[in-house]
């Protein structure tokens, strides 16, 4: 029997999300991105899968720190990320979306030393048009806001593509970002990834809304409901947010149906709040499975053409992982560099303990 309570946070029906790509590899329509885009794409794809088993696996010896996985919502992130010019547009992530970032040429290096906690991990290369990797929930909205605004005064036609969750759109900072957005007709691009858990909290509980997308007009601008595991749909929509910021014709709010296919991140435990009947069912729509399948009909992608693919990002994860190793040691030092510019005499003893433990 269903309480009243659950009953009134129970999953509401409402739009179907825009899909260009079926589940068995059939495209309704002629394909935005060519064959050789959409083969790199899946790569792009494939080596971020494999990378987030090893980060993984590192966290679990120690060797990383908290580390969230991309798993499951791939084809969100390549599919939108494909859609900008890497040379003059900007990311803004949050922590979950790796593929985008290396697009901008954020080196994989760069990203294994940020999880070991070296702070040369959080250096962003000149010539990458990326924010830095934001923990704190929502906070970088704001700032997206501020960069894509600061953009068009320069003169330029760039776009800032702004990545958060579906539990990001339920802070202030998302809703003063929106509303700073639209009044200035900012050229960003919000990009809500909802896979359906913020954390432990599902979003039924979070939201009456039949979309999150919904809200957009309230603001003054489009909002867009695409099927995130679906690489064409979602680059296609991201590709005409694009073309509108472009012209001048301010945000959109584009919310990405999607799944996590694990934990939060590598401190939670999924199993004490997730039906594993659920999670089975939205493993038959794997995004990396529904691309290989249309590129395999395409025949771009054969087994033989696969396993070369897997060969190719295994090394290419190797060396980055060695190139992290090659940093320097870290000392108790780093923990007390940039948070004053003047220590106080509490923090000056703090870090004349941590050298005495050394």
């Amino acid at each position: 029997m269903v309480s009243e309570h659950d009953a009134a946070f129970a999953p509401r029906s409402g739009p179907e999300p825009y899909r260009l790509l079926d589940d068995d590899g059939t495209l309704r329509g002629p394909a935005a991105l060519s064959d050789a885009d959409a083969l790199a794409a899946f790569r792009l794809m494939l080596l971020t899968r494999r990378f987030d088993a090893k980060g993984a696996s590192l966290q679990r010896q120690g060797r990383f720190g908290t580390f969230s996985q991309v798993s499951g919502q791939e084809a969100s992130v390549v599919g939108s990320a494909f859609a900008i010019d890497p040379t003059r547009d900007w990311v803004v992530p949050q922590y979950r979306e790796l593929p985008a970032l290396l697009r901008q040429g954020y080196p994989l290096a760069n990203f294994a030393r940020y999880f070991r906690g070296d702070p040369a991990g959080g250096t962003i290369p000149p010539g990458v048009n990326m924010l830095p990797i934001q923990i704190s929930i929502a906070a970088h909205l704001p700032h997206a806001v501020g960069l894509a605004w600061g953009l068009r005064r320069r003169g330029t036609d760039a776009v800032a593509l702004c990545y958060f969750g579906d539990g990001a759109s339920s802070e202030g900072d998302f809703h003063e970002a929106c509303n700073l957005a639209g009044l200035v007709k900012a050229p960003v691009i919000f990009f809500l990834q909802n896979n359906g858990w913020a954390i432990s909290t599902p979003r039924a509980q979070q939201s009456a809304g039949f979309t999150l997308a919904e809200r957009a007009p309230a603001y003054g601008f489009a909002g867009e409901l695409v099927d995130g595991n679906d690489l064409f749909a979602v680059h296609d929509v991201t590709t005409r947010a694009v073309a509108r910021a472009r012209r001048g014709e301010g945000p959109t709010l584009i919310e990405s149906i999607t799944r996590r296919m694990g934990p939060h991140n590598t401190a939670d435990d999924p199993t004490r709040y997730v039906d594993p009947a659920e999670d089975e069912r939205w493993r038959a729509r794997d995004p990396l499975d529904r691309t290989r399948r249309y590129l395999d009909a395409r025949g771009l992608l054969d087994d033989a053409r696969m396993a070369e693919l897997e060969r190719e990002t295994t090394a290419t994860i190797e060396r980055a992982l060695a190139d992290a190793d090659t940093a320097a040691p870290l000392d108790a030092d780093r923990l007390f560099a940039h948070v004053y510019a003047d220590p106080p005499q509490r923090m000056l003893r703090q870090r004349a303990a941590k050298r005495e433990d050394a």
